[in-house]
């Protein structure tokens, strides 16, 4: 079954500027959901260099480093740091889903063919019962 992802704003027309990302197999009983916030980082400063952060993010995707006599550079800078972290963490989440969604699709196929498997020896019984009675 696919993994459906959806954002979603808990906050409309409220600036809240908080985020859901629910992620479920289809269909799905119960929804997994990945909450993040693009609020500002505890420690307020920047990180220095933001490559060394984010290996794992393409060079596309770095946060560039920011001009240091804009404080709106350093806002954009900050919150897209932030975004990469959560980005890191939703990639993270979604590895470990992926992975438990590997687990129960082996589980179901083993699940499968035991039942298979009890259904043919449930019809062999049947006829052995059936030639014992004649």
């Amino acid at each position: 079954m696919p993994l459906v992802l959806q954002l979603e704003d808990p906050g409309e027309g409220r600036g809240s500027g908080a985020h859901m990302l629910s992620a479920a197999r289809v269909p799905a009983d119960r929804p997994v959901r990945i909450a993040f916030s693009l609020g500002q980082a505890s420690d307020g400063a920047p990180p220095e260099d933001p490559a060394r952060l984010f290996p794992e993010l393409d060079q596309q995707l770095q946060p560039l480093p920011p001009r240091h006599d804009s404080l709106e550079s350093m806002q954009v800078f900050k919150q897209h740091c932030q975004i990469a972290e959560e980005y890191h963490e939703v990639r993270k989440e979604i590895a470990l889903l992926e992975e438990r969604k590997k687990e129960l699709l082996a589980k179901l196929a083993q699940a499968e063919e035991e039942k298979v498997d009890a259904a043919q020896l449930a019809r062999e019984f049947e006829a052995l019962t059936e030639e014992n009675r004649t």
